[in-house]
């Protein structure tokens, strides 16, 4: 039969000890965190965007009334290399640092940034004067076709996209039009929808400048609606939050009512005391929704129904300001002024914010 080596015996142990040393080494070794920054001449930035299609694009909002887009494929190659110890064969990108396209066309600043999940290299941008602005790309975008065609050069410049001023202000809210955030449709080309100043939500269709399909004021208070999030795996949902501390969930197949009074929402919830600063569906859970203000960011669960007197009624109707509803899962503090909350698209769970006083990346305890 074949010989058993015991502890004793030395053949090979050499060689053994040798890549167990190696193993020790990796495994012993702090983590390190790399960056490369990009100058944003244009001032403070307002939001950024990344084109879902090619994650080497950027968008950047800036508060000098500009939108800047960027080539980072070359630093994103770079850290690539870092991480594998530059085990690779492929030549080095070249890094670009300067943004590839300035458009100055809005005049005046803005936060709404949105790229379309289903066309390629579509982007619409807002400004506070109630301009939308749709823009195309002219060459593909999508990343293998760019590596195919392009080689190691970007094939990035001022004459990548196609800029349309696509809307102006109008309606209701013509006092006070600043569109405050953007969000394409998860199934449409053409489809996108506003929140606006004022509480009005809008549903445009780019096949109609000028004028929105559907107008509604959503927050009769007249509070800001300040975010939207449109539910990627059921599309008739969007959720909006407001400056009232308040957001809801609404059904956009009744959104637009026979006699043009305001839609109900299917669920509304108060318990927030200060404005809801960012809202996003989760991207595997179609009834899961993390939520941010000032003070902190929370997870909903909506599909949690309330037992006991009431609850036949829509979810946070009703409901008393300040009171936690069930449907509250978990509640991440600590953080001041929290801006943005985003859900990782690839772990499960995981939630990444930013916020005054830095980042934080977490997954909530009890999901």
């Amino acid at each position: 039969g074949e010989e058993w080596k015991g502890d004793g015996d030395d053949s090979g142990d050499g060689e053994s000890d040798s890549d167990d040393d190696e193993d020790d080494e990796e495994t012993d070794l702090d983590p390190v965190l790399e960056s490369y920054s990009f100058p944003h001449p244009s001032g403070g930035i307002n939001r950024l965007r990344v084109c879902p299609q090619n994650t080497d694009v950027v968008a950047a909002w800036s508060d000098a009334g500009e939108v800047s887009l960027y080539d980072i494929g070359g630093a994103i190659d770079t850290l690539d290399r870092s991480s594998t110890r530059g085990k690779t064969d492929a030549a080095p990108r070249r890094m670009r640092k300067d943004p590839f396209f300035v458009y100055s066309g809005h005049g005046t600043e803005g936060y709404a940034l949105d790229w379309s999940r289903v066309r390629a290299g579509r982007l619409a941008t807002a400004d506070c004067s109630g301009g939308i602005h749709v823009w195309d790309a002219t060459h593909p975008v999508d990343r293998s076709d760019v590596a195919a065609k392009y080689r190691r050069n970007s094939p990035w410049s001022n004459s990548s996209f196609g800029v349309k001023p696509t809307y102006s202000a109008h309606g209701v809210n013509i006092d006070s039009p600043s569109v405050e955030d953007l969000q394409w449709s998860p199934t449409e080309e053409t489809v996108m929808a506003s929140a606006e100043c004022g509480g009005v939500v809008r549903v445009y269709d780019v096949r109609c400048p000028g004028r929105a399909m559907i107008t509604n004021k959503v927050l009769e208070s007249g509070a800001d609606v300040n975010v939207i999030s449109w539910n990627r795996l059921v599309g008739n949902l969007l959720a909006s939050g407001g400056d009232d501390g308040s957001f809801s969930v609404w059904d956009l197949r009744t959104f637009q009512t026979p006699d043009g009074s305001s839609p109900k929402p299917l669920a509304r919830f108060h318990s927030h005391r200060t404005p809801i600063t960012s809202l996003e569906w989760h991207p595997t859970d179609e009834s899961m929704i993390a939520v941010s203000d000032d003070h902190g960011t929370y997870v909903y669960d909506l599909s949690i129904e309330e037992d006991g007197p009431g609850a036949s009624a829509p979810a946070g109707e009703g409901a008393v300001e300040g009171e936690i509803p069930p449907q509250l899962l978990f509640v991440h503090s600590g953080s001041q002024l929290t801006k943005e909350v985003r859900w990782h698209p690839q772990i499960p769970s995981c939630v990444a914010t930013t916020s005054l006083s830095g980042f934080n990346v977490f997954i909530p305890s009890n999901l």
